[in-house]
């Protein structure tokens, strides 16, 4: 489930808005928060501005705990696009283009960092209750299978030195 919160008409242009933006993508949201409260740059407070509110409807609306929240996506997409003239040198004007900004924030539960839980079906993930057992990721699986592999295979070295070391002592 993904809760979301925008801002429109932002007066800064989307590529300087969209540097900030890549900072903070796919962090949780106490990272986020930090990133977003110590960056030098000005397009750091709208973007702030927007995870607060995204945040704030998940837990009225959704009742979701921000610690278990993540940022699952943000865009900056360009809004329009004010046209101004300023004077130059022998009579001539040069166009300024004042752009504007929309950003977009969509905060989550991400999936993979709650272990332990499965969620319910047709809830959309939101709900989710403790499973029986914890769910084991397919890396884990992995790793257990090269240990046992490299188990069984120590245990054959030692019975092969076991025996040959017996037959030594027959002899």
């Amino acid at each position: 489930m993904q809760v979301k919160a925008h801002a429109k008409y932002i007066r800064m242009s989307p590529r300087k808005v969209r540097l900030v933006a890549d900072l903070v993508r796919g962090l949780p949201i106490e990272q986020a928060r930090h990133q977003l409260m110590f960056s030098p740059k000005l397009a750091a407070k709208p973007i702030l501005k927007v995870l607060e509110s995204a945040i704030a409807n998940a837990k009225n609306n959704f009742s979701l705990e921000s610690k278990d929240l993540s940022i699952m996506s943000i865009m900056i997409d360009e809004g329009p696009t004010i046209k101004r003239f300023m004077p130059r040198a022998q009579g001539r004007a040069t166009p300024l283009r004042k752009r504007m900004s929309h950003i977009r924030i969509a905060v989550g539960i991400d999936d993979k960092k709650v272990e332990g839980t499965k969620s319910i079906k047709g809830t959309g993930g939101i709900k989710s209750e403790k499973a029986s057992e914890p769910v084991k990721s397919p890396k884990a699986t992995k790793e257990e299978k090269s240990v046992k592999a490299k188990i069984e295979k120590a245990e054959k070295v030692a019975k092969v030195t076991k025996t040959s070391k017996a037959k030594e002592t027959n002899n």
